[in-house]
Order: C-alpha cells, then sequence, then structure tokens
C-alpha cells in the first residue's frame, strides 16, 4: 500500500506539467475589468490570478491632493504661529474635489476639501476644526468665491507636506502594479481600476471532465427505481472543483468501459484534467478500472481510511497528444470528498493562486476513539464549547455526518485507539 503523502506526491507530478503550462504566456486569457457574468453580475476578473505583472501606466495620486478638509497654505506664512500670537490669513478661494488645479496666493489661506488638488504655491493642509473658527466662513453660493474680508486664524506652524497627499506616494510611474501570479480581489481590482487599466491578462482555468460512474445513479430529482440511487457525487464535486477555481464539464456512465471511454475521447482538447467517481475497487463490475488499466492509468492501494482504492495516469485520447491527466476516486461520496481534499484540492488551488491548505489546529480529543492500526483514518467531527474534538463514525457512507461537520480529525498509521484528552490533527472545512 501507498501511504496517503505518497500518493499525494503521485498527485502532485502527474500535475506538474498541466501548471507549467497554465503559467505559461499562451494560457493567458485577457479579460476586461467590467465584464460581468453570471446571473448576480459577477465580475469575471474576480478571484483570477494575473498572468503578468501589471506595470502602472502614471503615478498614483496623479496630483497632489489633500487629505483633509481645511486650508492650503504655505508653511513659510504660518512659521511664526503661536497660540498667544496666532497669525491671521485673508481666506483665498476655495478648491473642491474635481475642480481643476488653482494657484494659491502667497499670504492666503486657500479652503480645499478631501480628495481635492493642492493649489499651486501651497504645500501643506490645515485641518478646518485646527483653524480659529474651526469652520468655513464666509463661502459662496457656488462654494468657490469667499465673501470679501474673511479670515483665517492659525496658532501653530505647520511642516511642508502635512496632510498632502503627495504625487506617486502609493504606486510611481513604471512601477508594478500588480505582480503575476496576483489573485484580484477587491482591492486589486480597484487598484487596476484606479490606474486606468480596463484589461487584464489572466491565467487560463483549469478545465476538468467530471465522469461519475454507475449504473445505479440517477440525476437528482429523477425519479428512481428499487435499487437506484441519486447521484450526490457530480453536484457535491462540481462545487468543490469550482472553489478550487476549476471549470466543470461533468457526465454520468452507466457500468460500462465503452461508455467511459466515449465520453474521455469526447472531450478531447475540451479539458485539462479528467476526474472519475466509481469503478475502481476490486469487485466484478470496476467499470473505470475495466476501462482504463489498459491506456495508462495505474490503479492502487493507498492506505487511508475512506478512500483507500485510488487510480492516476495519462491516457491519449487521440493520436499525437501528450494524453490527459486523469485522477480516479472511489465513488462512496464521503470516499470521493475525502479524496479530493486529500489529494486534489491543495494542487488545483494552488493553481488558481488560493491558499492551498486547510487551516489545521492540534485539539484535545472529547472522547476516545479506536482506528485501524495500518491506516491513516480521517474521520469527520465538531468542536465543541470546550474547544475538544467530537468525531463521528467512521463509516463512509454518512454523507449527512459529513455535511455537519467543520472538521477533518486525522487518526495516523500506527495508532489503533486514542483516549480522551489525547491531541489530534484537525483541518478546518468550516469556511
Amino acid at each position: 500500500m501507498r501511504t496517503f503523502v505518497e500518493h499525494q506526491r503521485a498527485v502532485r507530478e502527474l500535475l506538474a506539467p498541466l501548471h507549467s503550462s497554465l503559467e505559461a504566456a499562451e494560457g493567458a486569457e485577457v479579460l476586461a475589468l467590467d465584464a460581468v457574468s453570471g446571473p448576480h453580475g459577477r465580475v469575471r476578473a474576480h478571484g483570477r490570478v494575473l498572468a503578468h505583472d501589471v506595470i502602472a501606466p502614471g503615478d498614483l495620486p496623479a496630483f497632489a491632493n489633500s487629505q483633509m478638509d481645511g486650508y492650503a497654505v504655505a508653511s513659510a506664512d504660518l512659521a511664526a504661529a503661536r497660540p498667544e500670537q496666532p497669525v491671521e490669513l485673508p481666506v483665498g478661494r476655495t478648491t473642491a474635489a474635481g475642480d481643476p488645479i488653482r494657484t494659491h496666493a502667497r499670504g492666503t489661506a486657500s479652503p480645499v476639501m478631501t480628495g481635492a488638488a493642492l493649489p499651486h504655491g501651497a504645500d501643506a493642509v490645515v485641518p478646518v476644526e485646527a483653524a480659529d473658527p474651526p469652520r468655513f466662513r464666509g463661502l459662496g453660493g457656488s462654494a468657490h468665491d469667499v465673501q470679501p474680508g474673511t479670515t483665517a486664524r492659525f496658532a501653530h506652524p505647520v511642516a511642508a507636506g502635512t496632510f498632502v497627499r503627495a504625487i506617486g506616494t502609493d504606486v510611481a510611474r513604471g512601477a508594478v502594479l500588480l505582480p503575476a501570479g496576483a489573485r484580484l480581489g477587491p482591492a486589486q481590482l480597484g487598484t487596476l481600476a484606479a490606474a486606468g487599466i480596463t484589461e487584464v491578462a489572466v491565467r487560463r482555468r483549469i478545465t476538468v471532465l467530471l465522469l461519475s460512474t454507475g449504473h445505479e445513479l440517477r440525476a437528482a430529482g429523477a425519479p428512481l427505481e428499487p435499487g437506484q440511487i441519486h447521484d450526490a457525487n457530480t453536484p457535491m464535486l462540481r462545487a468543490a472543483l469550482d472553489e478550487a477555481g476549476a471549470l466543470v464539464r461533468d457526465t454520468l456512465t452507466p457500468d460500462d468501459p465503452e461508455a467511459v471511454v466515449d465520453a474521455l475521447e469526447g472531450s478531447a482538447g475540451l479539458v485539462d484534467l479528467v476526474i472519475t467517481t466509481g469503478g475502481v475497487s476490486a469487485g466484478a463490475f470496476e467499470v473505470v478500472r475495466d476501462a482504463l488499466a489498459a491506456r495508462g492509468v495505474e490503479f492502487v492501494s493507498v492506505a487511508i481510511q475512506p478512500g483507500g482504492p485510488q487510480g492516476l495516469g495519462r491516457v491519449i485520447l487521440s493520436p499525437g497528444t501528450a494524453g490527459v491527466p486523469v485522477v480516479t476516486f472511489p465513488g462512496n461520496p464521503v470516499s470521493a470528498l475525502v479524496s479530493f481534499e486529500l489529494f486534489l484540492r491543495p494542487v488545483l488551488r494552488a493553481f488558481a493562486g488560493l491558499a492551498p491548505d486547510r487551516p489545521r489546529a492540534h485539539l484535545k480529543l472529547a472522547h476516545a476513539v479506536n482506528s485501524p492500526i495500518g491506516k491513516h483514518q480521517v474521520r469527520r467531527g465538531v468542536i465543541d464549547g470546550d474547544g475538544a474534538v467530537e468525531v463521528g463514525a467512521p463509516s463512509s457512507h454518512l454523507l449527512h455526518a459529513y455535511a455537519n461537520a467543520t472538521v477533518l480529525v486525522h487518526l495516523p498509521v500506527g495508532i489503533d485507539a486514542l483516549p480522551a484528552g489525547a491531541l489530534v490533527d484537525v483541518w478546518r472545512i468550516d469556511d
């Protein structure tokens, strides 16, 4: 048997060439920042990963502007200001956000609003609440002209640059605005928009064929005959793959090796990776094993529970091609999802520029547990009010219990029993 760490390594090595191709320039996709998709208008670039460095086309800020509502002044005019002998200055013309850059007259105080351009000749801003009076007076109806004779007094000197956002202090022209590999979240999209950038090159998303097998499977909502069940694997793994940054094409096939081969061949040139569920054990109708064992997929036993039967390899779907990587999981839904968590989720999320690993912790067991000594057992559990882990039953058909779990509990090889209070490794799955 392989250890689960050995199988993790084998999956990473199988998919390493795919990672390289996604990082290559030819794998880039250009997206407009204002392009949206889906019923809720989701920005298509959101969550994607930059294929190249984005260079700042100009300075941010592009002009010196005020950090406060206050008075733009020449700092030299307030050098002698003291509480006992304030400096009184006539109030000049106001600059609001969006106004053109004005010229400041020495020996005056020019009202300036937050974000407004600092007038030429001024080098500092005094907040209005630090002046006397601590509010603007005498502003005309347009908020630009000031009534003649309006003055403001200042009791303290001010250093040049005070409350001024200088040109290029966020980013300078020609600097790297965002590096290749950066994931585009809200702040990154806002930064690109602020720089006037309308489109970016992002890494192409990996495309996966999700092939669920089983003569007994029917789509959700379909009527069931005796012996049939609704397919849980397809919606479950489709969602997991989407969270890992992949695009998914999915299909159901019966227990017919030709149907499995036809589904794979029909996806030639359309997908980067094939994931199958079911048909990999030692039974009489192991359709995936029957279809792919002679086509380059290796089927192995991994010392884990659930999810022991696994397979991986590269299958040639059309002559002259390098083949597509195939990863096969057991058909039991709990086994399939645990297998995805252990072997594929970290790899695919790394491809997508996402944090690959689940949050992890060492917590105490709330009660004693048993485990098969020769296998790494992954149990589902919850954290109680004292921070200890309550571990659920091990049976791999308990999908409802998995749905209510908040952690995966790892019981390593060589352990057959642990008492209450023993420390165990847990992965948080309640994000």
